[in-house]
C-alpha cells in the first residue's frame, strides 16, 4: 500500500510539471515607461504586499539595505543624462536599491547586475539621502511611479504602506533645444510655432517669441492653436488689443473645427486681459 501510495504522488507531481501548472505570482512584476524630457525612464520592479504586516521597520528593516521591491532586482533605465538626487547619471540601465528610515531614506543607483547581495560600495553611480513621508492611508502593494512632472523634472516615487519616498531627477533640456532651435533657423523650413512655444514657456526672450509667433500664424493662418499661441504672447508683452484680437480669431477657427478645449481657453485668456 506505502509503495501503491508513493507511486500515485509520483504520478501527481509529474502530471503537475508536465501541465505546467499556473498560479498568480505573489508579487507580479510591473514595467513602466514614461516619455521624460527629450526621451523616456524605465522602472521594472516586482510589488510585494502589505497582508496585514508591518512593512517599514518591520519586514523591511530600518538601516539594512533593501532592494527596493520582491524577487529580481528593482531597475531604472534613463534615455539620457540626468541628475538625480542632484548627482549626474548617464543615460542607461541601473539598480535601485534603497536603506529605508523612520524619517529618511538612503537611495542608491548602483551598476546594472548589482543586487542587495552582492552589493559593492565601488558599482555605485549616486547615493543621497530624501525625506521619508507618512501617509494619512495605506497602499497595499508597493508601488513606483513617476509623478510630479514638468518638461524637464519627474520624482520616482516609492509607495507602500503608510510611507512614501520621492526620488527627484532633472534633465538639462534647455541647451539642447537652444541648440536646435539655433540649427532649425537656419534652414528654409523654419518651426516658429514650435520655437515660439518653447520660448514662451521657458520664459525666453519674449520679443523673439513674439516675432516668431507672428511667422507662426502667416504660415498657418486657420490654426487656432498658433492664434491662441500668439494671443498669450501678445498678453505676455502688455499687448493688450492684439492678444484680445488673436485670442478671438482663435475662438472662431476652433468654433469651426468643433474643438471645445481652445474655445475654453481663449475665453479664459481673454477674461483675464
Amino acid at each position: 500500500m506505502k509503495k501503491l501510495f508513493l507511486g500515485f504522488a509520483v504520478l501527481f507531481s509529474f502530471s503537475v510539471t508536465a501541465q505546467n501548472l499556473n498560479t498568480p505570482a505573489p508579487s507580479p512584476t510591473q514595467t513602466i515607461t514614461q516619455d521624460f524630457a527629450l526621451s523616456s525612464i524605465e522602472v521594472n520592479y516586482s510589488r510585494p504586499s502589505v497582508k496585514g504586516r508591518e512593512i517599514f521597520g518591520g519586514l523591511v528593516p530600518y538601516g539594512v539595505m533593501w532592494r527596493t521591491g520582491a524577487n529580481a532586482p528593482t531597475t531604472v533605465a534613463f534615455g539620457q543624462d540626468v541628475k538625480v538626487g542632484g548627482e549626474m547619471v548617464k543615460a542607461g540601465k541601473y539598480t535601485l536599491l534603497t536603506i529605508p528610515g523612520k524619517s529618511e531614506w538612503e537611495i542608491i543607483f548602483a551598476e546594472a547586475g548589482t543586487s542587495a547581495p552582492n552589493y559593492l560600495v565601488a558599482n555605485d553611480v549616486a547615493r543621497f539621502k530624501v525625506p521619508a513621508i507618512s501617509m494619512p492611508l495605506e497602499v497595499e502593494n508597493f508601488t513606483i511611479m513617476l509623478g510630479d512632472q514638468t518638461p524637464s523634472s519627474v520624482n520616482i516615487g516609492l509607495i507602500w504602506a503608510d510611507t512614501y519616498v520621492g526620488i527627484p531627477v532633472v534633465a538639462d533640456i534647455d541647451s539642447q533645444i537652444m541648440s536646435q532651435i539655433d540649427n532649425v533657423m537656419n534652414k528654409d523650413n523654419k518651426p516658429y510655432y514650435a520655437a515660439a512655444a518653447y520660448y514662451f514657456e521657458a520664459g525666453k526672450d519674449i520679443d523673439k517669441a513674439l516675432v516668431w509667433a507672428q511667422k507662426a500664424v502667416e504660415a498657418q493662418p486657420k490654426a487656432y492653436w498658433v492664434r491662441h499661441l500668439l494671443a498669450k504672447v501678445n498678453a505676455q508683452v502688455g499687448n493688450k488689443a492684439a492678444a484680445t484680437e488673436a485670442a478671438k480669431a482663435s475662438i472662431e477657427l476652433a468654433e469651426t473645427a468643433g474643438n471645445m478645449d481652445y474655445i475654453r481657453l481663449n475665453e479664459a485668456l481673454l477674461k483675464s486681459l
